[in-house]
């Protein structure tokens, strides 16, 4: 893995509204990438050299993440209009993580710490659960306010009750929800929404 490998995969992620191609071991490479030019700078802190490498480094993590962020949303975008998304431009993470929607902004949000960090492995993703007894027996409503913030005011939102427990996702906007239990009721972006209630973890409430 290059710097210009990763330059180019960036530029056509934030210039293109397609999901652009990547190996299914960029991920892979980036993190020995990473971890290469984290150990060259771990030496002579005063040499030309090594403050070449840190600016180098501080490009590298700015174009990861807006490039991690991208793909994203655009993962995100192809799901909630039950689009198929063609394997081969799919890391091998990102395939793993697609295959149960449920759980794929979690992952996705851990994987990229993790990768900023020169860290990578596929994600393992558990399987919703059955209600068990305890949880479907009545319990009380909360409803849980998630106003948008100033940052995402153009994200129509829509109101759900869930009817099952998930983890915490991050929007569409960006933002984190949850975690939510059953009966929850709360207002989210509406692509996550509309996908949560395709998934069956929640329903659609109507707001007067």
């Amino acid at each position: 893995m290059s710097y210009n490998e990763l330059y180019a995969a960036w530029r056509w992620e934030i210039n293109e509204p397609t999901l652009g191609g990547l190996q299914e071991d960029f991920y892979v490479k980036i993190a020995a990438y990473l971890h290469r030019i984290n150990e060259d700078t771990a030496f002579d802190k005063k040499s030309v050299k090594v403050s070449l490498l840190e600016h180098e480094t501080r490009n590298v993590h700015r174009m990861l993440d807006e490039l991690l962020k991208a793909r994203y949303r655009k993962i995100i975008k192809s799901i909630s209009k039950n689009q198929r998304i063609p394997t081969e431009v799919l890391a091998t993470e990102e395939a793993k993580m697609c295959e149960t929607f449920a759980f794929f902004s979690e992952a996705y949000q851990k994987f990229a710490r993790d990768l900023i960090q020169g860290q990578v492995t596929v994600p393992q993703i558990t399987q919703l659960q059955p209600p068990t007894q305890q949880q479907t027996a009545p319990i009380a409503v909360r409803v849980i306010e998630t106003k948008p913030t100033p940052e995402a005011p153009n994200h129509k939102r829509l109101t759900l009750r869930f009817t099952k427990c998930i983890p915490a996702i991050m929007g569409a906007d960006m933002k984190s929800y949850g975690p939510f239990v059953a009966e929850d009721v709360a207002s989210l972006p509406a692509v996550n929404a509309r996908m949560l209630v395709k998934q069956g973890l929640a329903v659609l409430v109507e707001v007067s």
